[in-house]
């Protein structure tokens, strides 16, 4: 059965067909004389259907938007989109619905993405990764007194509407140093690498070995080039003035313990060369810088046995990267938890951060700092993130914990 529906003027149409054919059937009845009375009465008023009430719309809810810069196309999207499902994470478990967390990629052009971001209201800037991306985001931010919290390790950037989250391989070598010397460690030598990383991680080091009451035998710098590499170990052992000695046996190398300020499958192509020259791990301690926290296959190597390194703590991590398979069906990358905490350091924030109003740029100043996936850490009016670190060795397999970190900045 097919069921018709009336508009208000259809209502209207049978009202009046109606009342033709009423009409018509008394013409057609028999008439019975009535006196006159005098003109008809008026016919009824015709009431129209009402209209359906249209409900009005309801009022978008007040929130602070926040953006995240990260690459999610080119070859750091995988890094990028790691952070962007860490910052998606934690927005879930945290439930803030105060916080609008808009996503955009740097790879085009960290610039462009900026500006998109500020047209669109962002009252926040997390990221970007990259230092020349901050240095082209925080001029645009600046004059919308934005303020950027970036994922860089480059303290350069850092100033002004810039701070940094990054880690710094400045505050990893000064920890495992002081881890060495506590162990007795009074002599020291390094390898750096050519460019920025390496002049930073040389300066870090003489200092950090200064600071523990140390001392720094040499420091020799390399090109990542295979067939140099044995003549940067020859330099920073010492081995001709070793060799030229009026001894039978050749001179122990001049130091207890090498920092080979690199990343681990890097720094383990210095293995050779070290044994060559009378450098040999378990002969001197070998040390390393937070890169080696990045590559779990170093524990495989047997050669780096005993070698320790700093880092940020691992616990919570693993927990993430368990719970990120599961919901994003792939490994994250380990910088992955700088989204995440990034979101932690916005909600812990959040309650002081009124609707239309600035970032209260002053809480990220707070002494006692703030609690992550990566453990403590605070800015403490310095722009760059101050964290509390663990020192780890390499063992059988495995990296395990010598030196926790503090829970805090009052221990």
């Amino acid at each position: 059965m097919r069921t018709l529906a009336l508009s208000p003027h259809g209502l209207q149409v049978w009202r009046t067909l109606g009342l033709g054919l009423t009409l018509l059937v008394a013409a057609c009845a028999p008439q019975q004389r009535r006196p006159a009375t005098g003109a008809p009465p008026p016919p009824p008023p015709v009431i129209a259907a009402p209209e359906a009430a249209i409900p009005l719309p309801l009022p978008e809810a007040k929130q602070n938007r926040v953006a995240l810069l990260v690459p999610l196309t080119g070859s750091n999207a995988p890094v990028g989109q790691s952070m962007a499902n860490a910052a998606s994470l934690a927005l879930t478990d945290l439930g803030n619905a105060q916080i609008n967390l808009r996503v955009y990629d740097t790879a085009p052009g960290a610039s462009q993405a900026a500006s998109r971001a500020l047209a669109e209201g962002a009252g926040l800037i997390l990221g970007p990764l990259l230092a020349g991306d901050v240095r082209a985001v925080a001029a645009q931010a600046v004059a919308r007194q934005v303020p950027v919290i970036s994922f860089s390790n480059d303290v350069s950037v850092a100033g002004g509407n810039v701070w940094i989250l990054g880690f710094q391989p400045e505050q990893a070598i000064a920890r495992v140093v002081a881890y060495a010397r506590s162990r007795g460690v009074e002599r020291f030598a390094a390898l750096v690498p050519a460019g920025t990383y390496g002049q930073r991680a040389q300066t870090a080091f003489v200092r950090a070995v200064e600071a523990a009451g140390g001392r720094t035998t040499a420091v020799a710098s390399y090109t990542r080039e295979p067939a140099k590499l044995g003549a940067a170990v020859r330099t920073v052992t010492a081995f001709d003035a070793r060799s030229r000695a009026n001894t039978q046996e050749l001179a122990p190398v001049p130091f207890q313990a090498l920092l080979i300020a690199d990343s681990g499958s890097n720094s383990a192509q210095f293995l050779p060369a070290l044994s060559r020259f009378g450098a040999a791990p378990g002969t001197v301690t070998l040390l390393g810088t937070e890169l080696w926290n990045n590559e779990p296959g170093l524990a495989r190597a047997a050669a780096m046995k005993g070698a320790l390194f700093a880092t940020v703590p691992d616990g919570n991590f693993r927990t993430l990267s368990t719970r990120y398979r599961a919901r994003y069906n792939s490994t994250p990358s380990r910088l992955a938890s700088l989204g995440y905490d990034a979101v932690l350091l916005v909600n812990s924030i959040a309650g002081r951060w009124k609707i239309d109003s600035p970032f209260p740029t002053d809480a990220l100043d707070s002494r006692q700092g703030f609690a992550g996936i990566d453990g403590a850490f605070r800015f403490a009016g310095s722009r760059v993130a101050q964290r509390a670190l663990e020192v780890e060795q390499i063992g059988e397999g495995q990296f395990n914990v010598v030196s926790p970190a503090p829970r805090g900045f009052g221990e």
